[in-house]
């Protein structure tokens, strides 16, 4: 299935640190630069596959295949920093696993939120924030 591509935000207020890209994962991050999050699929036993990676966590199989995520969710857990370090010093912000409508649960940020209104069980949409080396880091703020 095909959806449309999230907002990439240019200049993020959150710290974006460029990923080391792997070259089994340059499609992924080609996609992440065009506002598209892709997950593996497991063509054996349908399991929707994060982090991406050739072969199956779940059966094994190599038999996996890109698909688009939906870019939907809702919040499984999160924290709140309040003293960061190094790129992350402007603290409050919030680190969270995100359960994707697909299923997997993914380690991200939650932004453009008041960090004291993040709630588990909350809707959340996918935005992208772009890092300098042009890849697009996946982080999530509540649903409009």
């Amino acid at each position: 299935m095909t959806y449309p591509a999230s907002e990439v935000v240019e200049e993020p207020a959150l710290f974006a640190p460029a990923p080391e890209v792997a070259p089994e994962l340059r499609e992924f991050w080609d996609a992440t630069s065009e506002g598209r999050l892709l997950l593996r699929r497991c063509t054996v036993c349908d399991e929707a596959i994060w982090y991406p990676r050739p072969v199956c966590p779940f059966c094994h199989s190599t038999r996996t295949v890109w698909e688009q995520a939906s870019g939907r969710g809702h919040i499984y857990t999160y924290s709140v920093v309040r003293r960061g370090t190094g790129g992350y010093a402007d603290a409050p912000y919030v680190l969270a696993y995100v359960e994707l409508a697909e299923g997997p649960r993914v380690m991200t940020n939650i932004v453009d939120c008041d960090t004291d209104a993040v709630e588990i069980g909350q809707a959340v949409e996918l935005v992208f924030h772009r890092t300098a080396e042009g890849t697009a880091l996946p982080r999530f703020r509540p649903a409009r």
